[in-house]
């Protein structure tokens, strides 16, 4: 991976896979801190007040803000557009519409540690 001390933005309504997400990623000595989200409104609040996050993991399915809409409110913001998002979801319907509103990366639930440090490395470059 190409830079240290990473700023990750986890979202997720599920308390337990945002705790997963976040114990799995501060593992790796690499990342600085993991903020959480718990919807996709609370995310798009955090982006517009933090202009340091390097990295989204977003969950699609969600209540209030799903993911799909946050794509689109980030990519449709010039100031958050550049910001790299890879999609987490159980439900793999919804890879293509993730592509197409901005996602760079998709990865199926359970998310595996080698898999997310793969997709990672391939967005943060």
């Amino acid at each position: 991976m190409s830079r240290d001390n990473l700023i990750i933005l986890a979202v997720d309504d599920d308390t337990i896979n945002l705790k997963l997400l976040k114990s799995l990623l501060l593992k790796c000595s690499y990342i600085k801190e993991v903020i959480e989200a718990k919807n996709g409104s609370a995310a798009i609040d955090i982006l517009k007040s933090r202009d340091d996050i390097d990295l989204v993991l977003l969950d699609i399915i969600m209540p209030i803000m799903g993911g799909i809409d946050v794509l689109k409110v980030v990519r449709a913001d010039d100031n958050l557009r550049q910001v790299p998002i890879i999609v987490l979801t159980t439900d793999e319907t919804k890879k293509l519409e993730a592509l197409e509103f901005g996602a760079n990366e998709f990865l199926m639930k359970p998310i595996r540690k080698d898999d997310l440090i793969h997709k990672m490395g391939t967005v943060l470059v």
